[in-house]
């Protein structure tokens, strides 16, 4: 079982960077690089709140549960 982080998706629909949204959010490229490759053990709410706020999203388009 895995959760599945499908950021890079909604940043290519919305056609923004991952540089844009770092900056809009308040968070370091790096830090949303590690988010956006599933590499991050967790995320605040607060941060996922921004992230769906800048990309007008729900957290279901950006996280998503997968059975192995």
């Amino acid at each position: 079982m895995s959760i599945v982080v499908n950021l890079d998706v909604m940043l290519a629909k919305r056609k923004m960077s991952s540089n844009e949204l770092a900056a809009k959010i308040g968070i370091t490229p790096a830090n949303l690089s590690i988010l956006k490759t599933g590499k991050a053990k967790a995320v605040r709410f607060s941060t996922l709140e921004a992230i769906c706020k800048e990309l007008d999203c729900q957290p279901g388009d950006i996280l998503e549960f997968v059975e192995e």
